[in-house]
């Protein structure tokens, strides 16, 4: 019985991974914002394999849609640094939203992990785009360094905003198609 859950999981992770895929592929730039920041719903299979699985697992979904559209579609840089980010600010923004619900299973639990989830992501992702990311994408491309007031401008002006705003955006999705999917993902939890 418990190796057939194990395929279970393991099938779906896969699954929810493609989806994921899909969904990154459909990205949209969000007006006022630079075109390279695009919104996605990527993150709400993830957030679905770690609340019916277990955390890792939408940490899972989160690394497989990541090295696919890697793989597929390649970067700008030859070096998965994009990738890298949506991998670290996917799992920064479901896994609040995983454990919270995954406690209290209720659907105010669902949206305070999200909402907890958008702070986390934002505060994170920006402290990483200062040190690593936004330096990693001017060495990578050969561009000359950006000063530290540049970057700061850059964050302030267009990382924060994109990050809060994807962040709600993707709330706002995911909340009403939860409860929707109630009772089915209650059904998946009991039997994963």
């Amino acid at each position: 019985m418990k190796q057939k859950r194990s395929v279970v999981q393991m099938v779906s992770v896969a699954m929810l991974s493609s989806i994921a895929y899909l969904l990154m592929m459909l990205d949209f730039p969000f007006p006022g914002l630079p075109p390279f920041l695009k919104i996605d719903f990527s993150d709400i299979p993830a957030l679905l394999a770690a609340i019916i699985f277990t955390p890792l697992a939408g940490v899972m979904v989160e690394a497989i849609k990541n090295i696919l559209y890697y793989g597929i579609q390649g970067s700008l840089t030859g070096v998965p640094i994009g990738e890298m980010a949506n991998f670290i600010a996917g799992c920064l923004f479901i896994l609040p939203a995983a454990y919270l619900f995954r406690k209290h299973r209720t659907v105010k639990s669902l949206t305070t992990g999200l909402m907890l989830g958008v702070i986390v992501m934002t505060v994170i992702m920006s402290v990483l785009n200062y040190f690593i990311i936004l330096p990693a994408y001017t060495w990578f491309l050969d561009y000359p360094a950006m000063s530290s007031e540049g970057m700061r401008k850059m964050i302030v002006t267009a990382i924060l905003p994109f990050n809060i705003i994807k962040g709600i955006v993707v709330t706002i999705v995911c909340i009403p198609l939860f409860s929707r999917l109630k009772v089915w993902v209650f059904t998946k939890m009991k039997n994963a």
